[in-house]
């Protein structure tokens, strides 16, 4: 499946005035990465998922798929990975879903907004709460945060 998704910082707390349709935990942490793929652990809640992500850009191919929660905390575990951790706020804006992740930890402070497309020139509203688009600047990518924790 393709992923086709807009990142941005956030500039202010304004995201928190809107309508906030949900708030999950996520802990993260990366089995492998490099400059054109990944794969990832992620524990949303109690939910665990193995996610693949293939390529760089606006639109990559994800793969994802749900595993046991002892598989997961195994692999974690086993590999003495750290995790990265955020809680993922699904906030609604003139129609669209956004996924505004407050990170916690080393990253506390950071705030980033996510969107979801479904095609590359798919034409959205621009919250004011948004600062500066970081769709292709790898340092917000999230296997990048997690090699410095």
């Amino acid at each position: 499946m393709i992923e086709i998704e807009r990142k941005f910082l956030v500039s202010s707390n304004a995201w928190k005035l809107g309508f906030v349709e949900s708030e999950t935990l996520i802990r993260q942490a990366y089995l492998f990465d490099d400059a054109l793929k990944s794969v990832r652990i992620r524990i949303k809640s109690d939910r665990a998922l193995l996610t693949i992500k293939m390529g760089k850009g606006v639109a990559r191919d994800e793969f994802e798929y749900d595993i046991p929660m002892e598989d997961a905390m195994k692999m974690i575990e086993g590999a003495k990975l750290p995790c990265l951790e955020k809680t993922r706020y699904v906030v609604l804006n003139d129609g669209d879903r956004w996924e505004v992740d407050v990170f916690q930890g080393r990253w506390s402070g950071l705030i980033l907004a996510e969107l979801e497309l479904t095609h590359e020139e798919q034409s959205f509203s621009i919250p004011s709460w948004l600062g500066e688009e970081v769709t292709s600047n790898p340092q917000y990518l999230n296997a990048n945060l997690f090699k410095q924790l």
